[in-house]
C-alpha cells in the first residue's frame, strides 16, 4: 500500500466513529422493513413500489461501492468518508420530507450512493492505520457489524414507528439518521486521520455506467413484470440484459489489457472459487433481502402486528446470526469452508421449512414467541453461509490483488440485496393478487422461492467440493504413475 510515511495511527475514538458511520448505511437495509407498511398506507403504493424503495438503495449502493474505493485511495480516505455522511445526511432528510413515491425512490437512490461513498473508506482507514493486535481486534468488530446492525435496524425502526414523535411515523427512521451524521461529522475532522495513495488509481467510470443499466434493465422488470402483466416495455427492457452483459465483459476485459484497473476484472472472474463465491452472495444477499421485505409485509400488514412487535419478531435471528458467526472459525477448521457452507444451508432450509409450518398453525397470530425456533434456525444458517462467503470467493486470489477481489464480490453481493426485495417483491405482489389478498399464501411462495434458491446453491456447492478433491486427488495420482 503506497500510503505517505510516518504511518499514520487511529485512536480507539477514530475507530469508534468510523463504526459509528460504518454502522448507518448497514441498518439502513434493515430499519426501512418495519417501516414499509406505514409507507405504503401514507403514499398509496402497492407492494411492488414498496419493494423498489428496498431495491434502488441497494442498486445505488453497489453500482457506486468500487468506484468510490477508488475515489478514496486517490483524493483522500477521510474527505471521502465525510462527503459520504453528507449525502447520507441530505437524502435521510429528502426521505424524511418526502410526499410521493418519486420522491422516496429519488432520495433513496441517493442515499444508496452516499453509503457507497462511506464504506470502503472505513476497511482501507483500518487496513492502513492499524497493525498488528489493534488490526485484528478492528476487524473482529468490524465483521460483527451486520449482525449487530441487523438487530439494531428491526428494533430500532419497529420502535420508532410505533413511537411516533411529533407525528412523524415512518419519517423518524430516515430523520433519526441526521443527528447521527452532525456528531460523525463533527468528531471525524480530529478522530480519523487522512489517507490516500500516492500514485493515483484510474477508475472504471464505463464499466461503473454499463453495470448501472445492466442492473436496471434486470431490476426493473423483474419487480414490475409480474404485477403489470409484461408489457412490452419491460420486455424490451430485460432483452437488453445479455447484450449489456456482453459489452461489459468486453470493457472489462480491454480495459484489463490497457493496464487499467476494471471495476470487475476478468482475470479473477476467471478462477472457478470467485465465481464460485459470485454465486453465493447472488444467491444468499438477494434471498435474505428478498425474504426480510416478504416477511415484513406479512407480519405487518397481514398480520396486524405492530411495527415495534414485527421488529421484535427477528431479535432470536439477529442473536442466532451473532452466534453462529462466533461458531464458524471452529467449524470451518474442523471441515473446510464448503462442508460448513452447505452445513448452513441445510440448517437455514430447516429453518424456512419449520416457519411455513409455523405460520400454517399459528396464522393469523404470529408474534415473537412461536416464531423464535423457526427464526433461530434461519438466522444461524445464514451466518454460516455468510462467513463462509468471502473465505472462498478470496481463497484462489493472489494477495496482490485481494483488493480488486474483495471489491468485485462486493458488488455483486450489494446489486443482489438490491434485486432480493425486487424479485421476492414481484412474486409476492403476484400470488397476493391472484389469491385475493392471501398473505399467507404470498409468504409462503416467498418462502418456497428461496428454498429453490437455496436447493441450488447446494447442488452447485457439491459439485464444486468434489472438483476441489478431484483436483487434491490428482497430484496423487501422477505421483503413483
Amino acid at each position: 500500500m503506497n500510503t505517505s510515511s510516518p504511518r499514520p495511527h487511529l485512536s480507539a475514538t477514530g475507530l469508534a466513529v468510523l463504526l459509528t458511520g460504518q454502522l448507518l448505511p448497514i441498518i439502513d437495509f434493515s430499519i426501512v422493513n418495519v417501516a414499509l407498511a406505514s409507507i405504503s398506507q401514507t403514499l398509496k403504493v402497492t407492494q411492488t413500489w414498496l419493494g423498489m424503495v428496498v431495491a434502488v438503495y441497494g442498486v445505488a449502493f453497489a453500482v457506486c461501492l468500487a468506484m468510490a474505493g477508488r475515489l478514496g485511495d486517490n483524493f483522500g480516505r477521510r474527505r471521502l468518508f465525510g462527503i459520504g455522511v453528507a449525502v447520507f445526511a441530505v437524502a435521510s432528510l429528502l426521505c424524511g420530507l418526502a410526499t410521493s413515491i418519486w420522491v422516496l425512490l429519488a432520495a433513496r437512490a441517493l442515499q444508496g450512493a452516499g453509503a457507497a461513498l462511506v464504506v470502503p473508506q472505513t476497511l482501507a482507514t483500518i487496513h492502513v492505520c492499524l497493525h498488528g493486535r489493534e488490526h485484528s481486534r478492528a476487524l473482529g468488530i468490524y465483521g460483527s457489524i451486520s449482525g449487530i446492525s441487523f438487530v439494531v435496524g428491526q428494533v430500532l425502526g419497529g420502535l420508532l414507528v410505533t413511537a411516533n414523535w411529533g407525528g412523524a411515523g415512518w419519517r423518524a427512521v430516515f430523520l433519526i439518521n441526521l443527528p447521527i451524521c452532525a456528531g460523525v461529522l463533527l468528531l471525524m475532522w480530529r478522530t480519523i486521520p487522512e489517507t490516500r495513495v500516492e500514485k493515483a488509481i484510474s477508475v472504471d467510470v464505463s464499466g461503473t455506467v454499463i453495470l448501472a443499466l445492466l442492473t436496471l434493465c434486470l431490476l426493473i422488470p423483474l419487480a414490475l413484470g409480474p404485477t403489470m402483466h409484461w408489457p412490452i416495455q419491460l420486455d424490451m427492457l430485460l432483452a437488453c440484459v445479455v447484450p449489456l452483459m456482453w459489452l461489459l465483459r468486453r470493457v472489462e476485459i480491454n480495459q484489463e489489457r490497457r493496464g487499467v484497473s476494471p471495476l470487475l476484472p476478468p482475470a479473477l472472474a476467471r478462477l472457478p472459487s470467485t465465481r464460485f463465491g459470485a454465486l453465493i452472495a447472488a444467491i444468499m444477499f438477494s434471498s435474505w433481502s428478498g425474504f426480510m421485505f416478504a416477511s415484513a409485509l406479512t407480519l405487518q400488514t397481514g398480520a396486524g402486528l405492530s411495527p415495534a412487535k414485527a421488529g421484535n419478531s427477528y431479535v432470536s435471528l439477529g442473536i442466532a446470526f451473532f452466534a453462529g458467526s462466533l461458531l464458524t472459525p471452529r467449524l470451518v477448521a474442523r471441515l473446510g469452508n464448503v462442508p460448513t457452507l452447505l452445513s448452513g444451508c441445510a440448517v437455514q432450509m430447516l429453518g424456512l421449512v419449520t416457519l411455513m409450518a409455523t405460520l400454517d398453525y399459528v396464522w393469523p397470530h404470529p408474534g415473537l414467541v412461536n416464531l423464535i425456533p423457526a427464526t433461530a434456525l434461519i438466522g444461524f444458517g445464514q451466518a454460516l453461509i455468510v462467513s463462509c462467503f468471502y473465505r472462498i470467493g478470496l481463497s484462489d486470489v493472489p494477495a496482490s490483488q485481494a483488493g480488486a477481489g474483495s471489491a468485485m464480490l462486493a458488488t455483486v453481493q450489494q446489486v443482489s440485496f438490491g434485486l432480493g426485495p425486487a424479485v421476492f417483491g414481484g412474486i409476492f405482489s403476484y400470488i397476493l393478487r391472484e389469491t385475493s389478498g392471501s398473505y399467507l399464501h404470498a409468504m409462503h411462495a416467498a418462502l418456497l422461492t428461496e428454498l429453490a434458491l437455496m436447493s441450488l446453491l447446494c447442488v452447485r456447492g457439491i459439485l464444486y467440493h468434489r472438483w476441489q478433491q478431484t483436483l487434491k486427488c490428482a497430484p496423487y495420482n501422477a505421483a503413483q504413475q
